[in-house]
């Protein structure tokens, strides 16, 4: 842990591919009226509580937009071992915390594009103020809904009973929006999640994730009515 009495240091971690498999060009594709990465990236820089913002990629697009767009955001170059999309994550943070130095490190994705600054800070700081009992942190989305398995089984309900869904347990969806670790967790447990994290919940508008092209539309509505961020670009 670091020294109570320093200011603490933390590297914002964006990995980006340069290619997508779902979502062609899904990283610096455009998205409401700017390419995809660029809306985090302006959320990190915007942020109080971070002290570097770091890209990993392999891809020279990104890389020549971000020395013309965003020259305070450092690039490192993915090595090739590391490129192909069946990678592990955890394996990527690896290499790229080795090469950076911090106390403690946020990841987030560029397909996080509605997360705002000022949740960014408030992560940062419920993290800081719990750390003695967690090790790490990592974004959540709360749901209270009847789920099913595969085969029709309850998971979270008794059907014999119903119960308005406003007065069942709420279950929480890791939402991969923002993890909050540091190396040692990382390396001892080979994830960025350690064994005492703690949950952050965030708004399910915010959070939302682009993994196919209807999530991409269903995000670039929302910006484009600024029903988050509260304007449009």
């Amino acid at each position: 842990m670091p020294d109570q009495d320093q200011p603490i240091r933390i590297a914002a971690l964006v990995p980006m591919r340069h290619n997508s498999e779902r979502v062609p060009n899904k990283n610096f594709r455009p998205f409401a009226g700017k390419p995809l990465y660029h809306w985090i990236i302006n959320a990190l820089l915007e942020s109080d509580a971070v002290t570097e913002v770091v890209i990993d990629t392999d891809s020279p697009t990104i890389r020549e937009q971000t020395q013309d767009a965003f020259p305070a955001v450092r690039v490192i170059e993915r090595p090739a071992h590391l490129r192909a999309g069946e990678i592990p994550m955890n394996e990527v943070l690896l290499n790229t915390t080795k090469q950076i130095h911090a106390d403690y490190y946020l990841q987030t994705h560029s397909t996080n594009p509605l997360l705002r600054p000022q949740t960014i800070d408030r992560a940062i700081a419920e993290f800081l103020a719990s750390r003695n009992t967690h090790d790490s942190l990592f974004g959540v989305t709360r749901w209270q809904t009847r789920l099913y398995d595969a085969d029709s089984n309850p998971l979270n309900h008794d059907p014999s009973v119903l119960m308005r869904t406003q007065d069942l347990a709420p279950i929480y969806e890791e939402n991969s929006n923002i993890y909050i670790f540091d190396r040692t967790t990382l390396q001892e447990r080979g994830n960025r999640i350690g064994h005492k994290p703690l949950l952050f919940q965030i708004d399910r508008l915010e959070s939302l994730d682009i993994d196919d092209e209807e999530a991409f539309q269903l995000a670039e509505a929302v910006a484009l009515a600024g029903l988050v961020h509260g304007d449009t670009p």
